[in-house]
């Protein structure tokens, strides 16, 4: 049977890809990861990879892996990805017509491209393990063993119904969904039963970033202790001692603590959850989703706060709130992507409906929008609070349940995504998480902040009828 330091040292195999000084600690790692006997040389590096003082004396069952940036993460996931798909026999554990998964998950897109340009070089580089490939497409490759690699971006959605041999958790540092606040403990929770038939490994890859997450809570719990879970820990130069000193030391001299977390392998003491899930599901009410306006004879006062897209993946977001007594109330959010000209015109046919006449933006938005808002007879002003000292302010309103929130999905996830940064000179500033966005809760915020002060004149008392 061929093992993983066989692999990675043998001249017909990948000997010439893995088989250098640079990728010392790498086999090490792996080796011990497997169960493998560790020589005299290898002991003193595992030690100080994974914390732990003994020799490992069987193999593992999960992995995670805390490595620098350009250590080397995405060719060892290949890497891994490779080995369990074409050096092991899943035959006598598959029933007829199944066949077994080796699945690779990223951040995004672009990352999952990127591993899989890894693993296909690699089957591609070895004559063998090319004529194993069946049939390849821009994210599988299908192997005459029936065993298929495939890459992806991570969804829990899409990894039920697998038979995995093995799970390669690419970057799970970074991992960010817009229907979830943890996607990265539902996703390995929904492919570990999946491991089970074939008592495949679960391998985690990461820089490190914030103190939550999975890959925070594993090595919390796991590094440094005996047992069938693994965690290793190592800045860039352990891992890739051939990448240039100066491109480290540039870093650090530019942001140390940055520099801390993706060259040095540290959590960032820096970073933490602003506003908890519990808290944000304890201001939502159950529904209705939008709360339509109140006939003109009610005296309710709206008020209307939007986040302009700037493109991309942005959302072009409203929020209508109102204030009842010491209670606020968001009545809805609505966001859209597309062009920004025609969405204007159907925000301001929303806000005429809610009797709004002027309206307050993003204080970083363009001339444009207030221009556009104009010809619909909307004055649209600038917020005089940045996006982050309107999260500080809602911040008070959500801890005393003075704020009721609509129960929009992707706002109650970006809501309880929010991260504090405290600066070196100890300043605060809340922002959404790399990946991450936070439209919807940048509008929620600032209507909510408009409501609590009063801050709208209303349109005339003239009947409307809401557009359904």
């Amino acid at each position: 049977m061929i093992t993983i330091r066989d692999l990675m040292t043998d001249p017909a195999l990948f000997g010439e890809q893995f088989g250098g000084d640079s990728f010392k600690a790498w086999r090490t790692l792996l080796a011990g990861f497997y169960g493998l006997p560790l020589s005299d040389d290898e002991l003193p590096h595992w030690q100080e990879l994974t914390g732990r003082e003994s020799a490992p004396e069987a193999a593992h069952d999960e992995l995670y892996m805390v490595i620098g940036r350009r250590g080397g993460k995405s060719q060892a996931a290949a890497l891994l990805a490779v080995f369990h798909a074409c050096f092991m026999d899943y035959s006598d554990r598959l029933s007829l017509g199944e066949v077994a998964t080796v699945l690779c998950l990223a951040a995004d897109r672009k990352q999952a491209r990127a591993v899989f340009r890894y693993i296909t070089g690699l089957m591609n580089a070895n004559p063998m393990l090319q004529r194993l490939i069946v049939k390849e497409s821009a994210e599988t490759l299908e192997l005459s063993n029936r065993t298929i690699i495939e890459v992806g971006t991570a969804s829990f959605r899409a990894t039920r119904g697998y038979t995995f041999a093995a799970v390669l958790a690419d970057e799970i540092a970074f991992w960010r969904a817009e229907d979830s606040a943890n996607p990265d403990h539902e996703i390995l929770n929904a492919v570990r039963p999946g491991l089970a038939t074939l008592d495949g490994p679960l391998i985690a890859l990461s820089s490190p970033y914030s103190r939550r997450g999975a890959l925070w809570d594993a090595h919390r719990r796991y590094h440094g202790q005996e047992g069938p879970i693994l965690v290793a820990q190592a800045p860039t130069l352990t891992m890739n001692p051939s990448l240039p000193l100066r491109i480290v030391e540039q870093a650090y001299e530019r942001d140390p603590v940055a520099a801390a977390a993706e060259y040095g392998a540290q959590f960032r003491s820096d970073i933490e959850a602003f506003i908890t899930r519990e808290m944000v599901d304890a201001c939502t009410r159950g529904n209705p989703l939008m709360i339509p306006p109140q006939r003109p004879h009610v005296v309710r006062q709206y008020v209307g706060f939007v986040d302009v897209a700037g493109g991309g993946a942005d959302e072009y977001t409203l929020a209508i709130a109102h204030r009842e007594g010491d209670l606020i109330i968001t009545d809805a959010v609505f966001a859209e992507r597309g062009n920004p000209a025609a969405i204007t015109a159907r925000y301001a046919a929303i806000l005429k409906e809610y009797r709004i006449a002027n309206l307050m933006g993003d204080r970083y938005a363009a001339e444009w929008p207030r221009q556009e808002y104009r010809q619909h007879k909307i004055n649209m002003e600038p917020s005089p609070l940045t996006r982050s000292e309107l999260f500080l302010e809602l911040l008070p309103m959500l801890q005393t349940g003075r704020v009721e929130l609509t129960p929009d999905h992707k706002t109650v996830v970006q809501l309880a995504n929010l991260e504090r940064r405290t600066s070196r000179a100890g300043k605060d500033s809340i922002d959404h998480p790399p990946g991450g966005h936070d439209d919807r809760a940048n509008a929620v915020a600032g209507a909510v902040w408009m409501a609590k002060n009063g801050i709208n004149q209303p349109m005339p008392n003239i009947p409307v009828t809401f557009a359904h």
